[in-house]
């Protein structure tokens, strides 16, 4: 067995401060020159982000189902042999989704700290943090913090509400100066708040006038290894475009890649840098493009680049917004039409309301690989699906996946270890 410190940050609902607090508690340890290992509940690219800089290192993803137990096991033992401090941030509220937040706690007997947002409250703080650790017995409970908090009355008013035998962990106040802003697919990125660092700081300092500022009790990881994958990428090299407009990536995706054989070439299409021309295959992620048409649609390099690829008929993986910029179109929510790449046929429309949230699966010939997708996009395109996902729990239908020649495009964010065999397919360009 492993053990290490390890805190299972959870909450009531979405919106009650789980990234805001999680980010503070691995910022106020990691100032104390302890190394802190951060991980997300779910699919999640966004928070991951603001993690990754609390702590100073990649944000891995777990989830039951999508990245699967074993996998799960063997990320947490990882962890344990590297770090002093192990944080878990929970997706939505703690029993919500199948598997839960509440599920993975359970599973690694991880104690279960949860994040309640007290405004617009008092008195019944002390009922929902109660339900919270009473509803299920097998779910490990370590104490209950209260965010958003308006005044120091108030602070005293949440803690009496405490019944006996739950520890409250004290609050954060609504004053700190410490919230995250976001736009539609949550979050905004680390990389575009400029005073990150000082919130960060500043959310570190008020976690330090609480009991979190001391480290949770240890918990004991199965000592578990990855197994690793077959080397069916060996000697290809991979174009990935990372930049503001292309950043929704699994860091273990790409470990994946490398473990495989690859060998990475990111490049900027927002810098209008160009595919590099020995690169094999060509990887668009998903992103926010529909931020960055009007410069997208101008980069001419990168514009020219891409179409090269395709035309040396070279293997393309478009997920979600890298598969928007492929199109025709993109039309923007100011209902700009902007030219992109036009190596798809289709157009696509940004709309206000969320299209599609959900768990997917897809069946290959390779066996199932797992992922999600989350998107504000509408698409209008002859193509015709090559396989179609459908939702991991329920069964009902998901997104298309396309294959035009040897580009491959889908909505859907595949999380590539759940099937390595599937993930080499889509850069070989060969039978999925």
């Amino acid at each position: 067995m492993l053990r290490c410190p390890a805190l299972f940050v959870g909450a009531s609902a979405s919106h009650q401060g789980k990234t805001t607090v999680t980010a503070a508690i691995a910022r106020h340890h990691a100032r104390l020159g302890r190394r802190v290992r951060v991980f997300k509940t779910g699919p999640d690219f966004l928070d991951p982000m603001i993690l990754e800089r609390a702590c100073g290192s990649p944000v891995y993803s777990l989830h039951l189902s999508m990245v699967g137990l074993d996998a799960c096991r063997a990320l947490l033992a990882q962890a344990a042999r590297e770090a002093d401090l192990i944080l878990i941030e929970g997706v939505m509220g703690l029993f919500d989704g199948t598997p839960s937040s509440a599920d993975l706690a359970a599973a690694f007997n991880v104690p279960v700290l949860a994040v309640i947002g007290a405004h617009g409250m008092a008195q019944t703080f002390g009922a929902v943090a109660f339900g919270l650790a009473r509803y299920r017995p097998d779910v490990p409970f370590y104490g209950v913090l209260a965010n958003r908090v308006a005044s120091a009355r108030h602070a005293q008013m949440l803690s009496e509400a405490i019944p006996e035998g739950l520890r409250y962990c004290g609050h954060v106040s609504n004053t700190d100066n410490i919230a995250l802003s976001e736009r539609h697919l949550g979050l905004t990125q680390a990389q575009e708040i400029a005073s990150l660092d000082a919130r960060l700081d500043r959310a570190a300092d008020a976690i330090a006038a609480t009991a979190l500022a001391e480290l949770p009790p240890h918990v004991d990881f199965e000592d578990a290894m990855p197994e690793a994958p077959p080397r069916l990428l060996a000697g290809l090299r991979i174009a990935i475009a990372r930049d503001a407009a292309f950043s929704f990536i699994y860091p273990a995706n790409i470990d994946l890649l490398k473990a495989m054989g690859a060998t990475i070439a990111p490049f900027s299409p927002l810098a209008d840098e160009p595919v590099p021309a020995d690169a094999d295959a060509l990887y668009l992620p998903g992103g926010y493009p529909e931020l960055h048409a009007a410069t997208l649609a101008s980069n001419a390099r990168t514009r020219a680049s891409i179409r090269e690829h395709v035309a040396r008929d070279r293997a393309v993986l478009a997920e979600c917004g890298g598969m928007l910029y492929l199109l025709d179109t993109l039309t923007d929510l100011e209902g700009t039409r902007h030219a992109m790449l036009g190596v798809l046929p289709g157009n696509a429309f940004m709309q206000r309301r969320l299209a599609r949230l959900a768990m997917q699966r897809i069946d290959t010939a390779h066996g199932a690989l797992t992922g999600h997708t989350f998107h504000y996009s509408t698409l209008d395109t002859p193509m015709q699906p090559h396989l179609n996902a459908t939702h991991a729990t329920t069964g009902a239908a998901g997104e298309a996946l396309y294959r035009h020649g040897r580009v491959t495009a889908t909505y859907m964010h595949a999380y590539w270890p759940s099937n390595p065999a599937a993930a080499a397919a889509l850069f070989r360009g060969t039978t999925l």
